[in-house]
């Protein structure tokens, strides 16, 4: 690659780096706003959602059968269709941040609560339902880094790092640093 066209890759990529520094956050709590309220969208139609007899067992065993299957799917989706709406509008973060982590139990608790539909492949590998709720280990980590971002973690560069010396321990939560987002 001649010179030139290597100064117009690195010129591109760092283009690309600073947009990805700027927006990826945002990008990924509206898809996961996105995610959250299609599959809501999903369980309020009977019979329309690949999840739906998941999720009516699942609760059934949580509520040892005192919730109507039904009527905890409903709950489920109008969770869900909340949780999406605050995301893809970037309203209601600090509540929304809870409800993630309530749904997100709910969401993984088959793994415990139901591992023989989990798990029932040959030699336990997971089944098409386990492999759907594995998955979900995705939305996970994306709630988590959400949640960090909606404390005021961001996204540096290398650079940034020596543009903030001595920065202070956060006497709110240890193991973090007090900083600030770096000009642009």
């Amino acid at each position: 690659m001649t010179n030139h066209a290597n100064d117009l890759l690195i010129r591109f990529e760092g283009a690309v780096h600073g947009w990805l520094v700027q927006h990826s956050i945002t990008v990924l709590r509206i898809s996961l706003g996105v995610v959250f309220l299609g599959f809501g969208v999903l369980k309020l139609f009977p019979g329309v959602s690949p999840a739906e007899g998941l999720v009516e067992a699942t609760i059934e065993v949580m509520t040892g059968g005192l919730v109507p299957a039904r009527l905890g799917l409903v709950v489920t989706a109008l969770l869900e269709c909340a949780i999406g709406i605050s995301l893809i509008a970037g309203r209601w973060v600090r509540l929304t941040v809870y409800l993630l982590a309530v749904e997100l139990l709910g969401i993984l608790s088959p793994l415990v609560l139901l591992p023989g539909r989990m798990f029932g492949g040959p030699f336990h590998a997971p089944t098409l339902e386990g492999q759907y709720v594995l998955k979900d280990l995705i939305l996970v980590s994306a709630a988590m880094v959400i949640a960090t971002a909606f404390r005021g973690a961001h996204i540096v560069t290398p650079e940034d790092w020596s543009a903030e010396p001595d920065v202070p321990e956060s006497p709110e939560v240890p193991g973090t640093h007090v900083g600030t987002t770096p000009a642009s």
